[in-house]
């Protein structure tokens, strides 16, 4: 995503375009993975940079509406994003007991879920899929 685009979304929500905002932006658009804002904040403070904590969720929530971000999970320890923007789409299972975050794709899952749109005459445009339990280390830990 370019300056320029994020420059028209923020006016179209009636925000100014700011230096703080754009190394939001850049920063969240460098993770490959999970983040969560608090990780982002301190990650662009040691940059030098003045982004508040304030901006940096205001800034989260703007890139949230507008595809750009997902939220992937909220959990004891807060909300964990993921860059969405040029990436391809995959779906989640959290493990409740340790946080970790695993992704996967099923082709399998997906025909399905285009096929009850069908059949209900529904046109999705996206979906989260999200599910919980424990991971294979946390199940370990149980017996």
């Amino acid at each position: 995503m370019d300056k320029d685009i994020f420059t028209k979304l923020l006016r179209e929500r009636g925000q100014r375009f700011t230096k703080e905002r754009f190394v939001i932006l850049q920063k969240a658009l460098s993770y490959d993975g999970h983040f969560d804002p608090e990780t982002l904040y301190l990650q662009i403070r040691k940059t030098g940079s003045k982004a508040s904590r304030a901006s940096v969720y205001r800034t989260l929530s703007v890139l949230r509406e507008c595809g750009v971000i997902q939220q992937v999970a909220k959990t004891e320890h807060g909300t964990v994003y993921e860059r969405t923007y040029g990436h391809r789409h995959h779906d989640h299972m959290l493990c409740v007991q340790c946080g970790d975050i695993l992704e996967f794709y099923s082709e399998e899952l997906e025909k399905i879920q285009e096929n009850i749109c069908k059949k209900q005459g529904f046109q999705g445009s996206s979906h989260t899929l999200e599910i919980r339990g424990y991971c294979k280390k946390c199940r370990k830990k149980k017996k």
